[in-house]
């Protein structure tokens, strides 16, 4: 067998976190996922307790690991408590209780996260780990998620392997996914990767620009990790099928005050009205849509209600203000009786003296 397999892992949610070396009340995310979280979800597909995993993880860290940036995404803050009705410990070891309530004291913690990113990892060892590492994912003993448990993943996370290659040329000849058939790579078709460096006969000396992550798992109970060299690349990637299509929403019917059978309509309702508002009862002289699902000639007199300008305008403002779809106010309907009293009164004490004057009625001037 092949020892230089590649395993491709798509790690991708709506929440990820990637915990760097912050400790205390303040835990920040790495800017993409670190080996010893890689691992860690490793060993949770294994069903291996923080305990049992130490046993393992010397294995799992001869996997050389890479990843691809592909959607580096936003970061975003959150806080959580820890220690609710159990207690935090001081640094002598004994439980803190609040000074004022006598209670055992919660800790509230403020996290980072990155919202809405998408990586590529590549683990590359021996096939038969490889496998094992497969294995446990295809078939996870526990549930797995992205560095936190609040963050489950949005899509499988095995995304296919290779037999050949390095980590940088295996992720570059893996298409990049857009969202949308619109969406382009950032920097110009080229995404960053991070590769793991280790000496080898051709470069026995790690490169100027490499980078020290101490995100290699030693033990994760207590947490004790080894620094590892990054090597910071950008590759050229080709665009692959988008994951998501853009649906249109479905067409939205829409008045059309030209239109005959709409008018015939029209003059029915106010004839029906006896050509008053039916709220105030002044001179009705448009009509109100209840609905809108027969709009643009299929109205009946059901749809329609008489109203003046004046109440008109205020069950509009209303509507809009609520954000209400194709169904609409009937300004007969109780229920809206007050709010449209107290809009139409908000736009008579708005609207200038001669505006009233010249488009309200006499009884709205005084």
């Amino acid at each position: 067998m092949s020892d230089a397999n590649i395993l491709f892992l798509r790690l991708e949610g709506p929440l990820q976190a990637w915990g760097d070396n912050s400790k205390f009340v303040i835990r920040r995310t790495m800017e993409a996922p670190t080996k010893s979280g890689v691992l860690g979800l490793i060993c949770c597909g294994m069903g291996l307790s923080r305990q049992k995993a130490r046993e393992h993880l010397p294995d799992l860290n001869r996997l050389r690991m890479g990843v691809r940036i592909d959607r580096p995404g936003t970061r975003w803050w959150d806080y959580h408590t820890v220690g609710a009705k159990v207690g935090i410990l001081n640094a002598a070891g004994v439980i803190k209780i609040t000074q004022t309530t006598k209670e055992k004291e919660t800790l509230v913690s403020r996290r980072e996260y990155l919202c809405d990113a998408s990586f590529l990892a590549a683990l590359r060892g021996e096939a038969d780990l490889i496998e094992r590492v497969k294995d446990a994912l295809e078939n996870p003993a526990w549930p797995l998620f992205l560095g936190r448990k609040s963050c489950p993943p949005s899509r499988p996370i095995l995304a296919g392997e290779t037999q050949s290659g390095d980590l940088v040329t295996a992720l570059q000849c893996q298409p990049w996914q857009p969202r949308y058939e619109t969406d382009e790579p950032p920097g110009e078709g080229c995404v960053p990767c991070l590769a793991e460096w280790r000496a080898s006969r051709e470069e026995p000396t790690a490169p100027a620009e490499a980078e020290v992550w101490y995100d290699a798992p030693v033990s994760f109970d207590p947490p004790v990790h080894e620094p590892r060299l990054v090597v910071r690349r950008p590759v050229r990637v080709k665009i692959g099928d988008p994951t998501q299509r853009r649906i249109p929403p479905p067409p939205r019917p829409r008045a059309d005050y030209q239109n005959t059978e709409y008018r015939k309509a029209r003059d029915a309702r106010l004839r029906g009205d006896h050509g008053l508002c039916v709220f105030c009862k002044s001179p009705g002289t448009t009509v109100q849509h209840t609905t809108y699902r027969r709009a643009g000639g299929g109205e009946s007199q059901d749809d329609l209600r008489s109203l003046c300008r004046l109440c008109h305008d205020a069950v509009t403002m209303i509507e809009y203000g609520l954000g209400m779809g194709l169904d609409r106010i009937n300004p007969c309907d109780p229920r809206w009786r007050a709010q449209i009293i107290a809009k139409r009164a908000e736009i008579v004490a708005f609207r200038s003296l001669e505006t009233r004057r010249r488009r309200l009625e006499a009884e709205e001037v005084e």
